[in-house]
């Protein structure tokens, strides 16, 4: 089965040697699936068969396929270091085919490629999501398509925090924070956890739509050495201004350190509130993190140096 000319930049396009691979089945298999229709192929000027990962990833779901590692269908990682660039536009990818298993593979392999949790936030979700919003009002997208992706996406963070690189000790420090009351959004905070506990602290996300009493509360309760709201809407200011103001004198009475940002902290509600930082992206918010807690580096290499015997004499 023969498709239309396609863009290779806006559709993925894998080779019947990625898919064979991935599937666990022969080169030889999956060209006879292509010459007897199973899976639709696109025709290069050179005659070479090249397939639509979506195609492949809907007949691997239906169909009674050896599925192995679909995650192989993404383009690999071209620098140790990662680049941004690269798995942000893999990560396009992955939203336009709706397909959490490439989702995860991306966000994994940033993450193991080296990135931060807060480079992988600012330079990798944050314009993706940015750029499912923009599709979303022109029109291109659904509000459901949009719900899904980022319910795919925070599945995948969930899972990412069970993978840092944090060892659990009992001096770490504790943080808390999440979103204020009727702001819905789950991935902000979500992600502010996730870029301290990589930074080496213990933190405690609340989540959204937390009351300003609900920390209050955690402040009594846990004595943490920061707070962080991340404030993406605000449905009434002054109630809003106001609320926060008691808890950050709480805070402050104690010596907590309260850092805010998101989208709804814009100059002139900010110019109503008191804190100790703010940021534009997790990358400010993990630097100021690191002035209150600088995590320890790891140990060297190789055995430690056998401490002498010898007495000292004077």
């Amino acid at each position: 089965m023969k498709r239309p000319d396609l863009n290779p930049v806006e559709t993925p396009l894998v080779s019947t040697k990625q898919v064979a691979k991935a599937l666990g089945v022969s080169v030889t298999t999956v060209k006879r699936w292509v010459d007897d229709g199973i899976l639709p192929a696109h025709r290069t000027p050179g005659g070479h068969r090249k397939l639509i990962m979506a195609d492949v990833l809907r007949v691997a779901r239906t169909g009674n396929l050896p599925q192995a590692d679909m995650g192989q269908l993404l383009p690999p990682v071209i620098s140790a270091a990662g680049d941004p660039d690269v798995f942000l536009q893999q990560l396009l990818n992955a939203f336009q085919m709706q397909e959490w298993e490439q989702i995860r593979y991306v966000i994994l392999n940033a993450y193991h490629a080296g990135m931060a949790i807060e480079s992988i936030s600012d330079f990798v979700i944050a314009p993706a999501m940015m750029h499912v919003a923009h599709e979303w009002i022109r029109g291109v997208t659904t509000v459901s398509h949009e719900h899904l992706i980022t319910q795919m996406l925070v599945g995948t963070l969930y899972e990412l925090g069970g993978l840092l690189r944090n060892p659990i000790t009992d001096d770490r420090p504790i943080a808390i924070g999440g979103a204020p009351e009727h702001d819905h959004f789950v991935m902000p905070s979500l992600l502010a956890k996730l870029t301290l506990a990589d930074a080496g602290w213990n933190a405690i996300n609340l989540g959204p739509h937390t009351p300003f009493f609900a920390l209050i509360e955690s402040i009594e309760k846990w004595n943490p050495t920061m707070i962080w709201l991340s404030v993406s809407h605000i449905t009434d200011g002054n109630r809003f201004a106001k609320e926060y103001r008691e808890m950050y004198a709480i805070a402050e009475k104690r010596g907590i350190a309260v850092a805010i940002g998101g989208r709804a902290l814009t100059e002139a509600v900010r110019m109503r509130l008191p804190y100790t930082s703010h940021g534009d992206g997790f990358t400010q918010f993990a630097a100021f993190a690191r002035t209150l807690h600088q995590r320890p580096a790891p140990p060297k290499r190789g055995r430690p140096k056998k401490e002498s015997t010898e007495e000292v004499i004077d």
